[in-house]
């Protein structure tokens, strides 16, 4: 089966979990241009879209671009389209947590962790890992 046809789900996905529509970007490069962290990036911000918008998981999973981004908005500002590009990858580092982890099973934690555990991890963790 076609890689693309496979993973429109992919797609699908990161566009609910942004609120950002990805055909809205044109692949200008302007986001990638003013990224201040884009030379430590294995794969350039406006790469990393483009394989979210090709529905390719394998290799936007592969990617250390993605972990690099700090959320300076740069990118956002420069974008003539006004791509939210920091909440795109947010997505993907949600997406790839939720791959690599799998989900939480709130029964199954511990009743003594949930007592001592800081409530902003807990918040965290249940945002990240369950639907």
């Amino acid at each position: 089966m076609n890689k693309i046809l496979a993973d429109k789900d992919l797609t699908r996905r990161i566009e609910e979990i942004s609120d950002q529509k990805l055909s809205d970007c044109y692949q200008c490069g302007r986001c990638t241009a003013g990224c201040p962290f884009a030379e430590f990036m294995d794969v350039p911000p406006n790469q990393v879209i483009r394989f979210m918008q090709l529905g390719l998981k394998e290799d936007l999973l592969k990617t250390q671009g993605p972990w690099f981004c700090a959320a300076c908005l740069v990118c956002q500002a420069r974008c003539p389209r006004g791509v939210d590009i920091p909440r795109l990858m947010e997505a993907v580092r949600t997406i790839h947590l939720r791959a690599k982890e799998g989900l939480i099973d709130v029964p199954e934690i511990d009743k003594e962790f949930l007592l001592d555990a800081p409530p902003l991890a807990l918040i965290s963790a249940f945002s990240k890992f369950t639907y």
